[in-house]
């Protein structure tokens, strides 16, 4: 059985349920979003979107620092997702939309103050995504968005001292191909979503680029192995069940140090929406 896709994988109550208790347990998610929501600028906005918003975890960290007359809405194509969230935020400023991404302008008339999306760019139709911004944000509104460091092809400097060590995903692989036979599938030559192709996109959305930033969250194995628990990013690929998936996790975490520690490196991204001229 293949893993859960990585879009769709997220509108299944077992994956929304299992990122909701990695959320509460761990800082990954709400640390990266507090970072977000820092760099877009809130202090007087009126209406923001979390994009891709899944649970809440981001429009939780956007309401912390969104001023108590605006709105934040969420948006997000799964419900099981959005389920998790309307249960545990009930701030009346949140809205919760059930659409794509590549929808946003439909269901959002603007003008927005900020867009901010945790995470998951990489997973949509990209310049779909980044025109429909374009349109729902009022001219010098802020579009704040992260990629992972494996999908955009950045490292952050002080993981290659951590590189010394085998990570949580390479001892999965190793265990998989020992008690498994498993056989690793090629890496692909492209990258999800490379810096210079996002600028490209934003560009020809109308975006300027304001900053670009290479940053580092700093974690454990602890964190990285719950992380990997998540169905939807349980590893390795091919013909295995869950179930098999989360006992070869067991293995591969039994060789390591639960507090070894690790980093994951995100790319930032921050534009805007040009001021009109007269």
């Amino acid at each position: 059985m293949a893993p859960p896709d990585a879009i769709l994988g997220w509108d299944e109550d077992t994956t929304a349920e299992a990122y909701a208790a990695f959320t509460r347990d761990f800082p990954m998610y709400s640390t990266t979003s507090r970072d977000l929501a820092r760099r877009a600028n809130l202090t007087a906005s009126r209406l923001v979107v979390d994009l891709c918003g899944g649970a809440g975890a981001t429009a939780e960290a956007i309401l912390a620092l969104a001023p108590p007359q605006a709105r934040v809405i969420s948006l997000d194509t799964a419900a099981a997702m959005q389920r998790v969230g309307r249960r545990t935020l009930t701030d009346p400023r949140l809205f919760w939309i059930n659409a794509p991404a590549e929808d946003l302008a439909d269901h959002v008339s603007g003008p927005a103050d900020a867009v901010v999306c945790n995470s998951a760019i990489w997973k949509t139709d990209v310049p779909a995504v980044f025109a429909a911004v374009h349109r729902v944000l009022r001219p010098s509104g802020r579009f704040v968005f992260n990629i992972g460091g494996g999908f955009a092809g950045v490292t952050y400097p002080d993981k290659r001292t951590v590189r010394a060590r085998p990570s949580l995903n390479r001892l999965i692989q190793q265990v998989a191909a020992r008690d498994y036979g498993y056989s690793q599938r090629p890496a692909p030559d492209t990258l999800k979503l490379p810096l210079e192709t996002a600028l490209e996109h934003l560009v020809s959305a109308g975006l300027t680029v304001v900053d670009t930033e290479v940053t580092a969250q700093h974690s454990t194995m602890e964190e990285q192995k719950a992380w990997l628990s998540i169905p939807v990013f349980a590893r390795p690929d091919g013909d295995f069940t869950h179930e098999q998936r989360m006992e070869i996790l067991d293995k591969a975490y039994a060789l390591t140090t639960p507090g070894t520690p690790t980093v994951t490196s995100w790319l930032v991204v921050v534009a805007q929406r040009p001021r009109e001229t007269p």
